[in-house]
């Protein structure tokens, strides 16, 4: 009776054959793959020698503005940059420098992809049908996945790190785009267009503005995920805190990991938080349009 309880296996996956064409793959397109390699890898250090050249002082100060100005209240401010300086007093400020390049050169090519493909999807039901199983499958993909292409055709370093948190982070901007886009009431739509708008300038004007609120918020979940996988992209040979957690935890260093996660804990609330910020409220914007009106 093995054979009712212990499922029988019908095909035999020879996976040396994915692992032979995506190796292939990777010298056949050496040239584009080095090149956009290069480009990443200069994008990040741009970002870092800019980071680097800027006063610690300043950053912070700059930090406690615009927590001040994103809350309202003084306080707010402080308290970001007492946890920013923190961050320095530990260290791990060249580090956190590193981790920040790294995140915001993701960040920028996941929305530079990810906005015009979810404004695609919400004006197409043929591109929303073939987008979802695709979505949904870099959704629940296991984060680990992402590492092993991205290396392959990559390489260690910096650009495997930017590649891989692309793909795991612009999914948010992409449903979240689409959906606020086609969440905008359809008579204001109708009334642009009878107004003779085109459709670019009914989306332009009408329905990304109205929008907004959605796509800040796709805009702030994947700067939260591109800072999850922070740690994660260590692996692949990522310098940072999450390098730094990595360290850690080979070597089972309780007290480093900790601070170290911590740092990257903060880094992230600092940063979801200005991003918050920077989203407009629907209420107010809704109570301001009646106001005009």
């Amino acid at each position: 009776m093995n054979w009712f309880f212990e499922f029988p296996k019908w095909f035999d996956i020879d996976a040396e054959i994915i692992d032979r064409a995506v190796r292939n793959f990777a010298v056949f397109a050496s040239g584009p793959l080095n090149a956009v390699k290069t480009g990443l890898n200069a994008m990040v250090n741009f970002i870092n020698l800019i980071l680097d050249h800027i006063p610690w002082p300043l950053l912070i100060l700059l930090v406690v503005f615009l927590g001040w100005r994103s809350g309202k209240k003084l306080r707010h401010g402080i308290v970001y940059g007492t946890l920013l300086f923190l961050i320095g007093a530990a260290g791990l400020w060249p580090l956190m420098n590193v981790t920040l390049s790294v995140v915001l050169a993701s960040v920028f090519w996941a929305l530079l992809l990810g906005v015009p493909i979810g404004i695609l999807m919400s004006g197409s039901d043929r591109a929303n049908n073939v987008m979802r199983p695709i979505l949904d499958t870099m959704q629940t993909m296991p984060v680990f996945v992402y590492l092993i292409p991205a290396l392959l055709l990559f390489g260690t370093g910096n650009a495997s790190g930017v590649i891989a948190t692309v793909i795991y982070a612009i999914v948010p901007v992409i449903r979240l785009t689409s959906l606020g886009i086609r969440q905008v009431d359809k008579e204001v739509v109708e009334a642009a267009v009878s107004f003779g708008s085109t459709r670019w300038q009914t989306l332009k004007k009408v329905q990304i503005p109205q929008a907004m609120p959605t796509i800040m918020t796709g805009v702030n979940q994947t700067l939260m995920m591109a800072m999850a996988m922070v740690v994660t992209t260590s692996m692949i040979g990522v310098r940072g805190l999450g390098m730094e957690v990595l360290n850690a935890v080979n070597r089972i260093e309780i007290g480093r990991g900790l601070i170290a996660g911590t740092s990257v804990v903060i880094l992230a609330v600092i940063l979801d938080r200005l991003a918050q910020s920077v989203t407009p409220d629907q209420n107010k914007q809704d109570s301001e349009d009646g106001g005009t009106e």
